[in-house]
């Protein structure tokens, strides 16, 4: 027995040599392992955000009195707006037309009588619409409420825990890590084996005395070393370089994404047992990958989606693992923080390599 485990440790060790000096030996691979993920953590943690910092503002003033003015200059000192002043609507609606303004405030005649302004959106995008649209209805409130010398009856103090500035950075970066760790190490399971298959290889190997399980953990390990050194690298830059606090454990963001590993790895060899050439392989895996990625609530809170993606949404490990990080990151925590999500990453896990593990033959 001891005799049997040491020779299948000796041929797991080759397997295991062998496959870090094809995974390393090309230059363009090593590029691939550091440049890639540094280049879509930069692209994202500086484009993507729902903020609106500055936005175009057509001014149709009507009124022309004291109080407008005062009105438009408590918009303006917000720094926020550009203020573009236009005669009437119909040269208003043809600059949001041409896409040279976002918002139109209309103040009507005689405004003291009047006490309302209207505001128009572009609503070909209504999330920016609405922020700008907010931010308006909140200035103009509140420098009414001053020019009248008025306070309102309640005031409120608003704080947010965890992320007080509500920077949209602090939440996109650590759900960026889960999708570079996610896409890389599933492309890279999809093709070890076709890789394999296309030089003729895999037929030799299968014919030693190799066993199916060793030959599955040669594959496994280096796709995971890259998991985890993509994953200690965005770290490293997200906490050095962007900022992002990291209050939980490291230990933690390791440990969640060995687990997350299992069933990338799973559904990339069951992505590459059905493909015969590497492009097939790269196609399979996006299958599961785009659908994976808008289920997850990377980007659209899965509380918004219809029932039936919802319930589909529990069968996606990236979903548990982006609660997880994004958990770890800003609230803080150790392992023992979320079993449930550790717990359902595995067992999605086990499920995928057991499906792939029959058809490795």
């Amino acid at each position: 027995m001891a005799g049997g485990m040491l020779r299948s440790l000796r041929r797991l060790g080759a397997l295991l040599r062998k496959e870090f000096l094809q995974l390393l030996r090309d230059p363009r691979m090593r590029f691939v392992l550091v440049a890639p993920p540094l280049i879509e953590l930069v692209l994202f943690g500086y484009a993507a955000t729902f903020d609106v910092r500055h936005a175009e503002v057509a001014v149709v003033d009507h009124d022309g009195s004291q109080a407008s003015r005062e009105l438009v200059a408590a918009v303006r000192a917000t720094g926020h707006y550009t203020l573009h002043f236009l005669p009437d609507m119909r040269a208003a609606s043809a600059a949001m037309d041409d896409n040279r303004v976002r918002v139109i405030l209309q103040i009507p005649p005689d405004l003291q009588h009047a006490q309302t302004v209207q505001l128009v959106g572009d609503g070909s995008d209504p999330n920016s619409a609405q922020l700008i649209a907010g931010e308006l209805s909140r200035v103009i409130s509140q420098a009414s409420l001053v020019a009248a010398g008025a306070l309102p009856a309640i005031r409120v103090e608003e704080r947010a825990w965890f992320n007080p500035n509500l920077e949209d950075r602090w939440y996109f970066i650590p759900g960026i890590l889960a999708n570079v760790v996610f896409v890389a190490t599933m492309m890279l399971s999809a093709m070890v084996v076709v890789r394999e298959r296309e030089f003729g290889t895999l037929e030799r190997l299968l014919v030693t005395p190799v066993g199916r399980i060793e030959f599955l953990l040669a594959k496994m390990v280096p796709v995971a070393c890259v998991g985890l050194f993509d994953t200690m690298l965005i770290t490293l830059v997200a906490t050095a370089w962007f900022g992002i606090p990291l209050r939980g454990e490291l230990a933690a963001v390791a440990g969640a994404t060995l687990v997350l590993l299992l069933g990338t790895q799973g559904l990339g060899l069951l992505a590459s047992t059905h493909a015969a050439t590497q492009q097939q392989a790269m196609m399979w895996a996006a299958f599961f990958i785009m659908p994976m990625i808008v289920l997850s609530g990377f980007a659209f809170p899965i509380s918004n989606m219809p029932p039936l993606l919802q319930w589909l949404s529990w069968l996606d490990p990236l979903r548990y693992y982006l609660v997880v990080v994004r958990d770890l990151f800003l609230k803080g925590g150790g392992l023992g923080s979320h079993p449930f999500e550790y717990a359902a990453m595995a067992l999605l896990g086990i499920g995928a390599l057991g499906l792939a593990l029959p058809r490795l033959r």
